[in-house]
């Protein structure tokens, strides 16, 4: 785990929701705002996972709330902003990191799996935005950050779901920005290229257990990285849009 700073930094005093904290860009990113300032809400469906990230926040003098969903199942998705509210007191940011897939043929994928891969990785971002934006639009401001995929510019065999999954969030990201602007509500879309994650291709540990050496930084980028530049697009002066970004290593090798 990133070693968090007690000082305050470029986010102090906002207030963030992440999801998809227990590992990943997503734990990264959780981790970048709190040392930049933000009281955080922690969001993944493994408690333990969450526990962990808020030990380190709250050991550095950070705040942090724990929130363990499955974002697969939408029942309750709407109240994470209202518990986030409750602890402390507004919402400024929101970064959509939680993903899924299950890859294969499109003739081997069941509804079942479909669903649940659209569910996570787009019907969750749609009703965590609406959940958020009456507060950030009596607030004045707010930034909305969708965190996608290469796969979300152009799909390829065997990845059926995640890619319409990411496409799909690359509409939901525009109409939100267009709808926001008039409140001072942005909306960003993050297309990562290769990373250093737990999952996927660059699976650390799956390299090594198939006698690989990790991969360098520039072919799969630390989830620190990227977790910086989501610091550097929530911190921005309000007037500054930034509308996607498209972030890869120097040599990616995440299309296939």
């Amino acid at each position: 785990m990133n070693q968090i700073s007690s000082s305050t930094g470029v986010l102090d005093g906002r207030v963030a929701i992440i999801t998809g904290v227990s590992s990943g860009l997503g734990q990264a990113t959780a981790l970048a705002l709190a040392k930049a300032g933000a009281k955080v809400t922690l969001v993944a469906r493994r408690q333990e996972e969450l526990v962990a990230v808020a030990t380190e926040i709250e050991s550095h003098g950070g705040r942090a709330l724990v929130l363990p969903f499955d974002l697969a199942q939408g029942n309750e998705i709407m109240a994470i902003s209202q518990r986030t509210v409750e602890a402390f007191g507004r919402i400024d940011v929101l970064v959509n990191a939680a993903g899924t897939d299950v890859p294969g043929p499109v003739v081997d994928l069941t509804l079942e799996q479909w669903d649940r891969v659209l569910n996570v990785n787009l019907r969750a971002s749609f009703l965590l935005a609406k959940a958020v934006f009456p507060y950030m639009q009596q607030a004045g401001h707010g930034t909305i950050v969708n965190i996608s995929s290469v796969a979300g510019k152009r799909g390829w065999a065997n990845a059926a779901a995640y890619c319409a999954s990411k496409f799909g969030l690359t509409g939901l990201t525009q109409a939100l920005a267009a709808e926001g602007s008039a409140y001072g509500i942005r909306a960003c879309i993050l297309y990562p290229g290769g990373m250093a994650t737990n999952w996927g291709a660059w699976d650390q540990t799956t390299l090594e257990q198939r006698g690989r050496e990790p991969l360098p930084p520039s072919e799969a980028l630390p989830p620190s990285r990227v977790a910086a530049l989501i610091v550097w697009i929530a911190a921005a002066p309000f007037e500054l849009v930034l509308n996607e970004v498209i972030v890869s290593p120097l040599k990616e090798k995440g299309w296939p």
